[in-house]
């Protein structure tokens, strides 16, 4: 009779298989379903102008997942994941235009090129870690974009490539809202991969590295292997994401993949939130449409002080810094950790515990 007014609270788990489990609970599955059909309905309510702006805030997105993989869980630091965008970029202008191979060929190649270049250069983060590991993905910025500029015969030089949008058969994916569901289709796998990552032993062993190598190096882990397969992975998505990028736009060239876009895509991971997935689709999304906001503000407020238009453009650069800032001092978790404060609160009110 006791058991009858005995209640569970909470969400218990009493064997692996069910901590294993992507979607914990039946809510779990609806949420992640209706996400999916918001999201798979934008095209047909937004204007062609923004399907465009969300088609790229999901191809930064994936590449936000990937860079997130190497600093965020892994503690690798990384500030050359500018040249890797366009790695994954050139191969796959160089393999569809060139070669003639397809879209849907190219684009895991070109993943897998990005994957192996990144991880020769994560070789030397084994005995290098913090400042000095930033410098060494620096100069990995710096070479990968010599190289790319220099060798004009493949890759032609500053005067960069054509590309063509992805076909499936005789159906061209020219418009914005045929791009925007291969994105997102591509960002899917993204996040279902890097969120399944975590609970695998591969996963933890990245965890572990970030939290205190010396002692995963004592409890067996061999870190020469897990960093450099952390480069791996992480460029694998970055790869993947600068060919998407690469056909969104239709061209390649060395000055879209400078030292700017590797702050960026930095700063996408910092204001969002170090080792989240969810905080890299928020900090990408942020920093994307970060400067279409500024641009609005700016063309609002010239109409009242057109004389200062040059100061006030000036000013965007200014408000992106200045952003950034203010995350890294009143809110080290980012955009996640606030988004897990506010569930909190609406959760529990109108209680305070």
């Amino acid at each position: 009779m006791r058991n009858l007014f005995v209640r569970e609270c909470g969400n218990y788990k009493t064997s692996y298989s069910d901590d294993m489990k992507l979607f914990g609970t039946s809510g779990a599955k609806v949420k992640a379903l209706l996400i999916v059909a918001v999201v798979a309905l934008v095209p047909m309510i937004a204007s062609n102008y923004w399907v465009g702006l969300l088609t790229l805030c999901a191809i930064a997105s994936i590449g936000a997942i990937g860079l997130n993989i190497l600093t965020g869980f892994t503690g690798q630091i990384s500030i050359g994941v500018g040249a890797f965008l366009g790695v994954g970029g050139y191969a796959s202008a160089i393999l569809t235009s060139t070669y003639g191979v397809s879209f849907w060929i190219s684009l895991p190649l070109a993943g897998l090129i990005t994957a192996v270049i990144g991880g020769l250069f994560g070789i030397p983060s084994l005995r290098l870690k913090g400042l000095y590991l930033a410098i060494a993905t620096l100069a990995a910025q710096v070479i990968i974009l010599f190289v790319i500029s220099r060798w004009t015969s493949v890759t032609g030089g500053t005067s960069g490539m054509t590309l063509s949008r992805p076909e499936i058969g005789s159906f061209a994916l020219t418009s914005n809202t045929s791009y925007f569901y291969l994105s997102i289709i591509v960002l899917i796998f993204t996040i279902l991969y890097a969120t399944n990552l975590l609970r695998t032993r591969v996963g933890r062993a990245f965890l572990a590295v970030r939290d205190r190598d010396i002692a995963a190096q004592i409890m067996g882990i061999n870190l020469f292997q897990y960093k450099v397969m952390a480069f791996a992975i992480s460029s694998f998505f970055v790869g993947i994401s600068g060919a998407l990028l690469a056909h969104y736009t239709m061209i390649v060239s060395p000055e879209l993949y400078d030292f700017h876009v590797s702050i960026e895509y930095l700063a996408m991971i910092l204001i969002g939130g170090l080792g989240s997935v969810f905080g890299s689709i928020l900090g990408a999304v942020f920093i994307t449409l970060l400067p279409v906001g500024l641009s609005s503000m700016v063309d609002i407020l010239t109409v009242y002080m057109p004389d200062l238009y040059q100061i006030l453009s000036a000013f965007k650069e200014f408000v992106f810094g200045f952003v950034i800032i203010l995350f890294l001092i009143f809110e080290p978790g980012g955009l996640a950790h606030i988004w897990l404060n506010m569930k909190k609160y609406f959760k529990l009110w109108p209680f305070s515990y």
